[in-house]
């Protein structure tokens, strides 16, 4: 139990970093961002080149890794978002559904569909404490899931832009006639939460050692659920979420119920919102038409 209890939390805190990303651009603009876990997936083939082409070091290609996937989430905010912005809330759920087709497949065409091994940057040390066996590349995506967690704290709570980004969150009609620019807000939101996608796809590569053009499609729909089961557009609800989902993942496998794991997560967010519509760490708010 202890040793699963480990497992599920390194797992979890990728997912935690991916439900970041959905909370944050969901709690400024209303809007579920399902391309989000295939900007996961351009992190891992970033990081897969910038280590096996270039021989970067794992931690170097980690931080470049998140700088591209923030510019490309930008770039996609820009194209695909913006001009939709005005319009209603299901045209741009179906352009982020379009968008999501779009990186999966156009990955597909351009590197093949083949798995590839993700090269090992880091050389495997194994440490036993007791009857848990963990090994330094799982303490490495543990503690810098967790740095960036804390740094997203920080920006978003203590910086002048964090203070940007809750005042449109709450009303940007608002926050634009007190003199924030809302766009520049929302483009910060979405590099902040891909750069975090990119951290993800560089960390999971490392952790399972392959990679595929669709292996953003499921954890991103995982992610998607552990925002949700936490309160959507909630920060640390999301985080909390992430872990949850990947310790439920873990215990479903080491249970014998490996064939339905996923089955298990989806059935434990329709039990908690049964009980809890708004998630874990959500308010029931009264929405005027």
């Amino acid at each position: 139990m202890l040793q699963q209890l480990v497992n599920g939390l390194i797992l979890g805190s990728v997912y935690a970093l991916l439900a970041l990303g959905y909370t944050m651009v969901y709690g400024i603009i209303k809007l579920i961002n399902f391309a989000h876990g295939d900007l996961y997936m351009m992190g891992a083939f970033i990081g897969y080149y910038l280590i096996n082409q270039f021989k970067m070091n794992f931690f170097i290609a980690l931080i470049l890794t998140m700088l591209i996937t923030a510019a490309l989430g930008v770039l996609i905010e820009f194209l695909a978002y913006r001009p939709l912005r005005q319009s209603t809330r299901i045209a741009a759920l179906i352009t982020a559904i379009g968008v999501s087709f779009f990186l999966e497949y156009g990955m597909v065409y351009l590197f093949g569909a083949n798995t590839r091994a993700f090269p090992q940057a880091l050389e495997t040390v194994k440490y036993n404490v007791g009857p848990i066996s963990i090994t330094n590349v799982q303490l490495t995506i543990l503690g810098v899931s967790l740095l960036l967690m804390i740094l997203l704290q920080f920006i978003v709570k203590k910086t002048k832009m964090g203070k940007a980004m809750r005042a449109v969150s709450v009303d940007s009609d608002a926050a634009e006639l007190m003199g924030i620019n809302v766009n520049s807000t929302i483009s910060f939101t979405f590099a902040l939460g891909s750069a975090l996608a990119g951290a993800a796809g560089v960390l999971i590569g490392l952790y399972y050692n392959s990679i595929d053009p669709l292996m953003g499609m499921t954890p991103g729909i995982k992610a998607f659920v552990a925002a949700v089961l936490g309160g959507i557009g909630i920060i640390p609800g999301a985080a909390i979420g992430g872990f949850v989902i990947g310790l439920l993942e873990t215990f479903s496998v080491s249970f014998g119920l490996s064939s339905y794991r996923d089955a298990v997560v989806y059935a434990v967010l329709i039990i908690i919102l049964l009980v809890k519509p708004a998630g874990i760490f959500g308010k029931n708010v009264k929405e005027k038409v």
